[in-house]
């Protein structure tokens, strides 16, 4: 296991990009992000990361599965430093931004999966 972490909260706002289809996406914290960053971020405990995340990888969260389609430049750092990066479910080849992981799965992830306690693996 790559990376492994336990989701402890969600700010109001966070899950709302998950709604819009330009959007899909959920944006990842440790929990002791700022009270400005918390209200649009998925929070959890401070991560197992034993290795950084590649393409071709996958990631768990909950029980649904994505295969890594692109990383972008800071995602990793971004993630190893401070717990931090956009997982985008909209697959592509392409990073939408540099702090983000694109990810593809046969079921899309809703707000319904993002539950405290849930885990995110990656693979």
């Amino acid at each position: 296991m790559k990376f492994y972490c336990e989701i402890t909260s969600f700010g109001e706002e966070s899950l709302l990009f998950l709604d819009d289809p330009n959007a899909n996406f959920i944006i990842l914290f440790n929990n002791n992000a700022p009270a400005e960053l918390a209200d649009f971020s998925v929070l959890h405990t401070p991560a197992n990361y034993n290795e950084d995340p590649a393409v071709g990888d996958t990631l768990i969260i909950g029980d649904k599965a994505f295969t890594i389609t692109a990383i972008g430049d800071e995602a990793l750092h971004t993630l190893r430093e401070l717990g931090h990066c956009t997982f985008s479910f909209k697959g592509g080849e392409t990073p939408e931004r540099p702090g983000c992981i694109m990810l593809k799965g046969d079921a899309p992830l809703v707000k319904e999966d993002i539950k405290m306690g849930a885990t995110i693996e990656i693979h």
